[in-house]
Protein backbone atom coordinates (compact mmCIF):
# COMPACT_ATOMS: atom_id res chain seq x y z
CA UNK A 1 0.00 0.00 0.00
CA UNK A 2 1.48 3.47 -0.66
CA UNK A 3 2.26 5.91 1.56
CA UNK A 4 -0.60 8.12 -0.02
CA UNK A 5 -3.11 5.77 0.82
CA UNK A 6 -1.80 5.40 4.16
CA UNK A 7 -2.10 8.81 5.15
CA UNK A 8 -5.26 9.48 3.48
CA UNK A 9 -6.76 6.23 5.60
CA UNK A 10 -4.78 7.97 8.92
CA UNK A 11 -6.50 11.44 8.28
CA UNK A 12 -10.04 9.62 7.69
CA UNK A 13 -9.62 7.83 11.04
CA UNK A 14 -8.26 10.62 12.64
CA UNK A 15 -11.76 12.46 11.95
CA UNK A 16 -14.07 9.79 12.66
CA UNK A 17 -12.16 9.73 16.31
CA UNK A 18 -12.82 13.42 16.31
CA UNK A 19 -16.65 13.03 16.23
CA UNK A 20 -17.02 9.96 17.48
CA UNK A 21 -15.10 10.74 21.13
CA UNK A 22 -17.79 13.07 22.23
CA UNK A 23 -20.54 10.56 21.87
CA UNK A 24 -18.39 7.64 23.64
CA UNK A 25 -18.13 10.52 26.11
CA UNK A 26 -21.23 11.21 26.50
CA UNK A 27 -23.73 7.83 26.75
CA UNK A 28 -21.59 6.45 29.37
CA UNK A 29 -22.13 9.73 31.63
CA UNK A 30 -25.70 9.84 30.87
CA UNK A 31 -26.09 6.39 33.08
CA UNK A 32 -23.34 7.88 36.19
CA UNK A 33 -25.24 7.53 39.21
CA UNK A 34 -23.15 10.70 40.31
CA UNK A 35 -24.63 14.04 41.04
CA UNK A 36 -22.33 16.18 38.55
CA UNK A 37 -20.85 15.40 35.06
CA UNK A 38 -17.60 12.95 35.71
CA UNK A 39 -15.86 10.78 33.55
CA UNK A 40 -16.04 7.33 33.84
CA UNK A 41 -18.72 7.08 36.00
CA UNK A 42 -18.02 6.56 39.59
CA UNK A 43 -20.99 3.66 39.59
CA UNK A 44 -24.27 3.10 36.98
CA UNK A 45 -27.91 3.98 37.40
CA UNK A 46 -30.72 4.96 35.37
CA UNK A 47 -31.59 8.08 37.85
CA UNK A 48 -30.58 10.67 35.02
CA UNK A 49 -33.25 8.97 32.64
CA UNK A 50 -35.91 9.02 35.38
CA UNK A 51 -35.20 12.60 36.28
CA UNK A 52 -35.93 13.95 32.36
CA UNK A 53 -39.21 11.73 32.30
CA UNK A 54 -40.61 13.03 36.05
CA UNK A 55 -39.54 16.56 35.18
CA UNK A 56 -42.73 18.68 33.58
CA UNK A 57 -40.59 21.10 32.16
CA UNK A 58 -38.11 18.98 30.17
CA UNK A 59 -41.46 16.91 29.13
CA UNK A 60 -43.26 20.44 28.13
CA UNK A 61 -39.63 21.30 25.93
CA UNK A 62 -39.73 17.45 24.82
CA UNK A 63 -43.59 18.12 23.22
CA UNK A 64 -42.29 21.57 21.76
CA UNK A 65 -39.89 19.98 19.72
CA UNK A 66 -41.96 16.98 18.48
CA UNK A 67 -44.12 18.90 17.25
CA UNK A 68 -42.34 21.97 15.86
CA UNK A 69 -40.10 18.79 14.18
CA UNK A 70 -43.28 16.96 13.15
CA UNK A 71 -44.81 20.12 11.67
CA UNK A 72 -41.93 22.00 10.03
CA UNK A 73 -40.98 18.33 8.38
CA UNK A 74 -43.90 18.09 7.13
CA UNK A 75 -44.72 21.34 5.41
CA UNK A 76 -41.32 21.41 4.56
CA UNK A 77 -41.60 18.28 2.77
CA UNK A 78 -44.99 20.11 1.04
CA UNK A 79 -43.40 23.08 -0.11
CA UNK A 80 -39.62 21.80 -1.36
CA UNK A 81 -41.25 19.32 -3.13
CA UNK A 82 -43.37 21.41 -4.83
CA UNK A 83 -40.45 23.76 -5.23
CA UNK A 84 -38.61 21.26 -6.69
CA UNK A 85 -41.10 19.82 -8.93
CA UNK A 86 -40.96 23.24 -10.75
CA UNK A 87 -37.69 24.05 -10.45
CA UNK A 88 -36.99 20.56 -12.52
CA UNK A 89 -39.55 21.47 -14.70
CA UNK A 90 -38.72 24.72 -15.55
CA UNK A 91 -36.32 26.29 -18.28
CA UNK A 92 -36.33 30.09 -17.43
CA UNK A 93 -33.37 31.25 -15.85
CA UNK A 94 -34.87 33.64 -13.91
CA UNK A 95 -36.76 30.67 -11.86
CA UNK A 96 -33.66 28.29 -11.75
CA UNK A 97 -32.16 31.28 -9.87
CA UNK A 98 -34.51 31.01 -7.14
CA UNK A 99 -32.60 28.03 -6.70
CA UNK A 100 -30.04 29.85 -4.72
CA UNK A 101 -32.31 31.62 -2.59
CA UNK A 102 -34.16 28.64 -1.69
CA UNK A 103 -30.69 27.10 -0.69
CA UNK A 104 -29.62 30.12 1.50
CA UNK A 105 -30.41 28.45 4.81
CA UNK A 106 -27.60 26.33 4.27
CA UNK A 107 -25.02 28.81 3.10
CA UNK A 108 -25.87 32.12 5.44
CA UNK A 109 -24.26 31.10 8.86
CA UNK A 110 -27.05 30.16 11.52
CA UNK A 111 -26.53 33.07 13.58
CA UNK A 112 -27.10 35.48 10.85
CA UNK A 113 -30.17 33.69 10.11
CA UNK A 114 -30.94 33.10 13.22
CA UNK A 115 -30.83 37.67 14.11
CA UNK A 116 -32.92 38.15 10.73
CA UNK A 117 -35.82 35.75 12.10
CA UNK A 118 -35.48 37.19 15.33
CA UNK A 119 -35.78 41.22 13.69
CA UNK A 120 -38.97 39.88 11.60
CA UNK A 121 -40.47 38.02 14.30
CA UNK A 122 -40.50 40.96 16.83
CA UNK A 123 -42.35 43.19 14.14
CA UNK A 124 -44.65 41.14 13.44
CA UNK A 125 -44.97 39.26 17.07
CA UNK A 126 -44.11 36.11 16.34
CA UNK A 127 -41.56 35.80 19.49
CA UNK A 128 -41.72 32.77 21.68
CA UNK A 129 -45.01 31.19 19.99
CA UNK A 130 -45.41 27.77 18.13
CA UNK A 131 -46.28 29.13 14.81
CA UNK A 132 -42.88 31.02 14.91
CA UNK A 133 -40.69 27.63 15.57
CA UNK A 134 -42.61 25.58 13.47
CA UNK A 135 -42.17 28.81 10.11
CA UNK A 136 -38.72 28.92 11.14
CA UNK A 137 -37.92 25.61 11.17
CA UNK A 138 -39.78 24.52 8.10
CA UNK A 139 -37.73 27.44 6.41
CA UNK A 140 -34.15 25.55 7.55
CA UNK A 141 -36.09 22.30 6.39
CA UNK A 142 -36.61 23.15 3.28
CA UNK A 143 -32.97 23.18 1.10
CA UNK A 144 -32.89 19.51 2.50
CA UNK A 145 -36.17 18.45 0.84
CA UNK A 146 -35.65 20.48 -2.28
CA UNK A 147 -32.05 18.93 -2.51
CA UNK A 148 -33.08 15.22 -2.25
CA UNK A 149 -36.47 15.45 -4.58
CA UNK A 150 -34.32 17.22 -7.40
CA UNK A 151 -32.26 14.65 -7.23
CA UNK A 152 -34.97 11.80 -7.77
CA UNK A 153 -36.86 13.91 -10.02
CA UNK A 154 -33.55 13.97 -12.27
CA UNK A 155 -33.82 10.41 -12.30
CA UNK A 156 -37.45 10.03 -13.62
CA UNK A 157 -38.22 9.90 -17.10
CA UNK A 158 -41.19 12.88 -17.75
CA UNK A 159 -42.27 10.67 -20.54
CA UNK A 160 -43.97 8.92 -18.49
CA UNK A 161 -45.96 12.37 -17.27
CA UNK A 162 -46.64 13.35 -21.01
CA UNK A 163 -48.46 9.57 -21.64
CA UNK A 164 -50.45 10.29 -18.62
CA UNK A 165 -51.88 13.83 -19.43
CA UNK A 166 -52.33 13.23 -23.35
CA UNK A 167 -54.50 10.36 -22.06
CA UNK A 168 -56.82 13.05 -20.06
CA UNK A 169 -55.09 13.34 -17.03
CA UNK A 170 -54.64 16.72 -15.75
CA UNK A 171 -51.08 17.93 -13.80
CA UNK A 172 -51.96 17.54 -10.84
CA UNK A 173 -53.57 14.09 -10.73
CA UNK A 174 -50.66 13.27 -12.80
CA UNK A 175 -47.91 14.26 -10.28
CA UNK A 176 -49.82 12.19 -7.32
CA UNK A 177 -50.72 8.87 -9.56
CA UNK A 178 -47.54 8.70 -12.05
CA UNK A 179 -44.74 11.00 -10.59
CA UNK A 180 -44.82 10.82 -7.20
CA UNK A 181 -44.96 7.59 -6.60
CA UNK A 182 -41.77 6.99 -8.26
CA UNK A 183 -39.96 9.66 -6.69
CA UNK A 184 -41.29 8.34 -2.95
CA UNK A 185 -37.87 7.63 -1.64
CA UNK A 186 -36.40 11.03 -2.66
CA UNK A 187 -39.44 12.78 -0.74
CA UNK A 188 -39.02 10.38 2.48
CA UNK A 189 -35.42 11.02 2.53
CA UNK A 190 -35.98 14.96 2.55
CA UNK A 191 -38.79 14.51 5.44
CA UNK A 192 -36.49 12.40 7.69
CA UNK A 193 -33.70 14.94 6.98
CA UNK A 194 -35.90 18.15 7.83
CA UNK A 195 -37.54 16.45 10.99
CA UNK A 196 -33.92 15.76 12.16
CA UNK A 197 -32.62 19.81 11.49
CA UNK A 198 -35.65 21.00 13.23
CA UNK A 199 -35.25 18.50 16.19
CA UNK A 200 -31.82 19.11 16.84
CA UNK A 201 -31.58 22.86 15.79
CA UNK A 202 -30.51 25.24 18.41
CA UNK A 203 -29.49 28.43 17.24
CA UNK A 204 -32.66 29.89 15.93
CA UNK A 205 -34.43 28.24 18.59
CA UNK A 206 -32.20 30.82 21.23
CA UNK A 207 -33.20 33.62 19.64
CA UNK A 208 -36.78 33.30 19.50
CA UNK A 209 -38.69 30.34 21.48
CA UNK A 210 -39.19 30.74 24.99
CA UNK A 211 -41.85 30.64 27.35
CA UNK A 212 -44.12 27.70 27.63
CA UNK A 213 -43.27 27.07 23.75
CA UNK A 214 -39.26 26.97 24.37
CA UNK A 215 -37.64 23.72 22.61
CA UNK A 216 -35.77 21.01 24.25
CA UNK A 217 -32.32 21.84 22.58
CA UNK A 218 -32.78 26.03 24.52
CA UNK A 219 -33.41 24.25 27.64
CA UNK A 220 -30.48 21.99 27.32
CA UNK A 221 -28.63 25.32 26.48
CA UNK A 222 -29.62 27.11 29.44
CA UNK A 223 -29.91 24.03 31.99
CA UNK A 224 -25.75 23.46 30.97
CA UNK A 225 -25.14 28.14 31.32
CA UNK A 226 -26.98 27.65 35.01
CA UNK A 227 -26.20 24.38 36.05
CA UNK A 228 -23.84 21.35 34.52
CA UNK A 229 -27.22 18.89 35.36
CA UNK A 230 -25.96 15.44 34.41
CA UNK A 231 -29.63 15.13 33.04
CA UNK A 232 -28.38 16.80 29.83
CA UNK A 233 -26.08 14.03 29.46
CA UNK A 234 -28.82 11.66 29.85
CA UNK A 235 -31.32 13.79 26.66
CA UNK A 236 -28.01 14.01 24.47
CA UNK A 237 -28.08 10.54 24.20
CA UNK A 238 -32.15 10.12 23.27
CA UNK A 239 -31.78 12.83 21.14
CA UNK A 240 -28.17 10.85 18.74
CA UNK A 241 -30.28 7.63 19.23
CA UNK A 242 -33.25 9.57 17.77
CA UNK A 243 -30.76 11.13 15.32
CA UNK A 244 -29.04 7.62 14.40
CA UNK A 245 -32.29 6.13 13.98
CA UNK A 246 -33.63 8.71 11.20
CA UNK A 247 -30.30 8.05 9.38
CA UNK A 248 -30.74 4.98 9.37
CA UNK A 249 -34.29 4.92 8.03
CA UNK A 250 -32.71 7.13 5.50
CA UNK A 251 -30.18 4.42 4.29
CA UNK A 252 -32.62 1.69 4.31
CA UNK A 253 -34.55 4.08 2.26
CA UNK A 254 -31.97 4.64 -0.44
CA UNK A 255 -30.78 0.77 -0.23
CA UNK A 256 -35.12 -0.03 -0.73
CA UNK A 257 -34.84 2.50 -3.72
CA UNK A 258 -31.73 1.24 -5.42
CA UNK A 259 -32.95 -2.63 -4.92
CA UNK A 260 -36.60 -1.44 -6.99
CA UNK A 261 -34.63 0.52 -9.69
CA UNK A 262 -32.53 -2.33 -10.43
CA UNK A 263 -34.92 -5.01 -10.51
CA UNK A 264 -37.14 -2.42 -12.68
CA UNK A 265 -34.29 -1.93 -14.90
Amino acid sequence: MRASSLLLYAVVALILAWLVIPIVIIVPMSFSSARFLTFPPPSWSLRWYEAYLDSAAWMQATRVSLIVAVSSAVLATIFGTAAAYALNMTSSKLVRSLQLVLLLPLVVPIVITAVGVFLVYAQVGLLASMTGLILANTMLGLPYVITSVLVGLRKFDHTQEMVSRSLGMNRLRTFFIVTLPQIRPSVISGLLFAFISAMDETVVSLFISGGEYQTLTKRMFTALRDEIDPTIAAISSLLTAVSFIMLMLVAINARGSKRRTEKAG
